[in-house]
C-alpha cells in the first residue's frame, strides 16, 4: 500500500487520498511537531542513543496503543526511566496512540487503517533524518509495491474460489449419478446371481432323480439275481426226485419178476443182466449230464434273460451317459459361477476404489477461454480426442505458449551422460519455431537419414545423425540452437505423433524399427487398398474396404476390423456409403494424422502388449529367464514363428547380436521391456484361436 504523503523532494504515490483529510493532518502535525522539537540543529540527522547506554532503565514492553484504559494504566505504572526519552519519540508515541484510539477497528478494512498511522509515522522518521532519507525512501516504496502486488494476487484469486464452488457441487451431481447408474447393474447381476442359483436347483433335482432310478434298477437286477437262484435249488430238488422215482420203478420191476411163475430161469436172468447194464449206461449218462449241465437254465429262459439284461444294461450305459454329461456341466456351472462371483467382488472392489478416486470430466470447453484461436480452434484442437489426450493438448498449448516468451535455454554441460545434440557449456539462444517449423524439419531428417542407409547400407544413430544434419545445414555455431530449440518442441508436443515418435526413438525409449514397421504397415494398406479400387476413383464401398482390410491384416480380431471401419466413416454421414481412403491417410499442416491413421497406430501398440502378456503368462511367475526358456515360449504361442525372427526377439531381450545367442540370465520384466520398446509382432494365429482371426500379422 502507498504512503499518504510524498517523502521531501519527490511525488506523491496514487494511494495518498485513500483516507479524506489524510494530507492536512499530517501537515497539521508536523507543524506542531517543528513546534515543540527542541533538538538542536547539530543534533539533526543522527540516531538518538536512548535507551541503548542509559542504565538502571525501564523500557516499556510489548505496549499496545489501542488496547483497553486498563491495561494501558497498568503499563505506565511502570518505573521510567532515569535518563527522559527523546521529546520526538515521546510526540511520535503520543500521536500513534491518538490515532489508533480514534480507528473503527470494526470495519472490514481496518487492518488497512490501523496500518496507515504507522505509515505515517514512518514518513516522519524518513523526513527528519536526511542522512538515512534515501534508504528508508526505498525501503518503504518496496513494502509499499509488494503490498500493492499481494492486494492485486488476492484479487485475482478471489473468482477462482466461486469456481471452485460451482466446480465441486458438479461433481457431487455427477457421482450420484454414477451411484444410481452403477445400481442397476448391481441388481442386474444379483438378479442374474439368483436365475443361476435357480438353474443350479434344478441341475441337482435332475441329478437325483437320476439317482433315485440307478437305485431302482439296481434293485431289479437283485430281485432278478434271487429268482434265478430258487430256480437253481428247484432244479436241483426236481433231479432228486427223479433218481428216487427211477429206483422205485426198478425195486418195482424186480419184484414184477419174482412173481412171475413158469418163466425161463436163464432168460430171466439174461434179461435182469441186460437190464442192469442199461441201468448202469444211463446212469452213467445221467451223472454226465449233470455234471456237464448242473448250472445250465432251458435256453429260451436264458435268451430271455440275457435280451432283458443287455435292454438294462444299454439301459443304465445310455443314463450313465446322460448322468457324466449332467455331471460335467454341473461342475462347469459351479465354475462359471465361482468365476463370475469373483469377478462380481473384484467389479465390486473396482467400484469402491473408482468411487474413491473418481474424478469429474472436466468441462473442456471452458479451454477455449484460454486457448489462442478461441472456440473455433480449441473444437478444431479436441475433435475425436479423450480426456487424458485433451489433457496433453492443454499442457501443450500452455507449454508452446510459455517456451515463446523464453529468450534462451541453459546448457547441458558437457558430461558423457548429455546426449551428444545437447552438450554445450552456457546459455543457448531460442529459435521461438512454430510447430509447422519443428514438424518440417524433422520429416526431412527422417527423408535424409533413410536416404543415407539406402546409399551405404549401414543402419546409423538418430542422435548422432540429428546433430551432424544440423550442423551441416545450421552451421556448427548455430547447429545447438536448433537442438535445444527442437529438443524442447519435441518434449512438450507429446500428441502430435511426427514429435512424439522423433523424441520416444531420439531419447533411446522406443526403437527406430518400430517407426519404420508402423509406415510399412500403412504404406502396405495404401496399396491393398488401390488395388481394390479398380477403377482409380479414391472411392471404395464399406463392403470392398473391409475386405481391403482383412487382406491386410489377416490376424485381425473382427472388433479391431470393425474399429478401422467404423475409423474411416467419421466424416460421412450415415447414409453415404462410398469412403474416399485417399483422404484417410492425409495429413494437416502440423503432422496430425486423421483418426483412421491413429487408429492403427494404437492397435498396432495394444495387440503388441496382448502378445507380450501372453508372453509374460506363458513364463509364469519366474523372475529371471534364460534364452532357451524365453525361445520355448515364444514358440508356444506363436508356433508359426521362424527361426530369424525368433533370433531377432531374443537379440532384443539380451541385447546381444542375433550369432551371439544370450545364455546369461536376465529379469523377465527388464526383457519385456526390451521387447516392448522394439518391433515384436505376432507372425501367426494364436494356438487358443486356431484360426486367422486373432493378432495382426504385421
Amino acid at each position: 500500500m502507498a504512503a499518504r504523503r510524498a517523502p521531501p523532494g519527490g511525488t506523491a504515490p496514487e494511494s495518498s487520498s485513500e483516507i479524506p483529510g489524510c494530507q492536512t493532518r499530517i501537515n497539521s502535525l508536523k507543524y506542531i511537531l517543528s513546534k515543540k522539537q527542541k533538538t538542536p540543529p547539530s543534533a539533526r540527522g543522527h540516531w538518538s542513543t536512548w535507551p541503548a547506554f542509559a542504565s538502571g532503565q525501564t523500557v516499556l514492553k510489548h505496549h499496545k496503543p489501542c488496547c483497553a484504559p486498563e491495561e494501558r494504566q497498568s503499563s505506565n505504572k511502570q518505573a521510567l526511566l532515569t535518563v527522559p526519552k527523546p521529546r520526538y519519540l515521546e510526540q511520535l508515541e503520543s500521536y500513534l496512540r491518538k490515532e489508533l484510539q480514534s480507528l473503527d477497528l470494526t470495519k472490514k478494512n481496518s487492518q488497512e487503517l490501523k496500518l496507515q498511522p504507522y505509515r505515517e509515522i514512518f514518513e516522519f522518521f524518513i523526513d527528519n533524518f536526511k542522512t538515512y532519507k534515501p534508504l528508508l525512501s526505498a525501503i518503504k516504496d518496496e513494502y509499499e509495491l509488494t503490498l500493492a502486488h499481494q492486494k492485486k494476487t488476492i484479487r485475482a484469486l478471489e473468482p477462482l474460489k466461486a469456481m471452485i464452488t460451482t466446480v465441486s457441487e458438479e461433481c457431487t451431481r455427477q457421482i450420484l449419478a454414477l451411484q444410481e447408474k452403477e445400481k442397476d447393474e448391481i441388481n442386474m447381476l444379483k438378479q442374474e446371481k439368483q436365475r443361476l442359483l435357480k438353474f443350479i436347483d434344478k441341475i441337482k433335482e435332475e441329478k437325483n432323480s437320476l439317482q433315485t432310478q440307478v437305485e431302482h434298477l439296481q434293485t431289479s437286477v437283485a430281485e432278478e439275481y434271487a429268482h434265478y437262484l430258487n430256480e437253481y435249488s428247484a432244479r436241483k430238488l426236481l433231479l432228486a426226485k427223479l433218481n428216487d422215482m427211477h429206483n422205485e420203478q426198478l425195486d418195482m420191476t424186480r419184484h414184477q419178476v419174482q412173481d412171475i411163475k413158469g418163466e425161463d430161469v436163464v432168460k430171466l436172468t439174461l434179461a435182469l443182466k441186460v437190464a442192469r447194464q442199461d441201468l448202469t449206461k444211463a446212469q452213467v449218462k445221467l451223472n454226465t449230464m449233470i455234471a456237464d449241465y448242473e448250472d445250465v437254465v432251458p435256453r429260451r429262459d436264458f435268451e430271455s434273460l440275457q435280451k432283458k439284461y443287455s435292454d438294462l444294461l444299454q439301459e443304465m450305459k445310455t443314463l450313465q451317459k446322460n448322468f457324466d454329461q449332467l455331471h460335467k456341466e454341473y461342475e462347469t456351472l459351479l465354475e462359471v459361477h465361482r468365476e463370475t462371483a469373483e469377478e462380481r467382488d473384484n467389479f465390486c472392489t473396482e467400484l469402491q476404489r473408482v468411487q474413491h478416486n473418481y474424478t469429474p470430466r472436466p468441462n473442456w470447453p471452458k479451454c477455449s477461454e484460454v486457448i489462442p484461436g478461441g472456440a473455433d480452434r480449441w473444437a478444431c484442437l479436441a475433435e475425436g480426442k479423450s480426456s487424458s489426450q485433451l489433457v496433453d493438448v492443454l499442457l501443450e498449448e500452455i507449454g508452446t505458449g510459455a517456451l515463446k516468451e523464453i529468450n534462451v535455454f541453459p546448457g547441458w554441460g558437457k558430461g558423457d551422460k548429455v546426449p551428444v545434440y545437447l552438450r554445450h557449456e552456457g546459455e543457448v539462444k531460442n529459435k521461438k519455431l512454430t510447430k509447422k517449423d519443428v514438424v518440417n524439419i524433422l520429416k526431412d531428417v527422417w527423408k535424409e537419414k533413410i536416404a543415407l542407409e539406402q546409399q551405404t547400407g549401414k543402419r546409423s544413430s538418430l542422435p548422432e545423425f540429428f546433430l551432424s544434419y544440423l550442423q551441416k545445414k545450421y552451421g556448427d555455431a548455430a547447429a545447438m540452437e536448433w537442438s535445444y530449440t527442437l529438443y524442447e518442441n519435441m518434449r512438450l508436443c507429446r500428441s502430435n505423433h511426427v514429435l512424439s515418435s522423433f523424441y520416444n526413438i531420439l531419447t533411446g525409449k522406443v526403437g527406430e524399427q518400430q517407426y519404420h514397421s508402423q509406415n510399412q504397415l500403412i504404406s502396405n494398406l495404401q496399396k491393398e487398398l488401390a488395388a481394390c479400387d479398380s477403377s482409380n476413383s479414391g472411392f471404395l464401398t464399406s463392403k470392398q474396404f473391409s475386405m481391403a482390410l482383412r487382406e491386410a491384416f489377416p490376424l485381425k480380431r473382427k472388433e479391431s476390423i470393425q474399429e478401422l471401419l467404423d475409423a474411416s466413416k467419421y466424416k460421412l454421414d450415415s447414409t453415404e456409403d462410398l469412403i474416399d481412403y485417399i483422404s484417410l491417410f492425409k495429413e494437416d499442416e502440423e503432422g496430425n494424422s486423421e483418426p483412421f491413421v491413429a487408429k492403427l497406430r494404437s492397435q498396432y501398440v495394444r495387440e503388441k502388449q496382448e502378445y507380450l502378456k501372453q508372453l509374460k503368462s506363458k513364463l509364469g511367475d519366474v523372475i529371471e529367464v534364460k534364452a532357451d526358456d524365453l525361445k520355448g515360449a515364444f514358440y508356444t504361442i506363436d508356433p508359426d514363428i521362424d527361426d530369424q525372427t525368433l533370433d531377432t526377439y531374443i537379440g532384443l531381450a539380451y541385447q546381444v547380436r542375433r550369432e551371439q545367442p544370450g545364455q546369461e540370465v536376465v529379469p523377465v520384466e527388464t526383457a519385456l521391456e526390451r521387447l516392448l520398446a522394439g518391433d515384436v509382432r505376432r507372425v501367426g494365429p494364436s494356438p487358443r484361436e486356431g484360426s486367422t482371426a486373432g493378432f495382426e500379422g504385421h
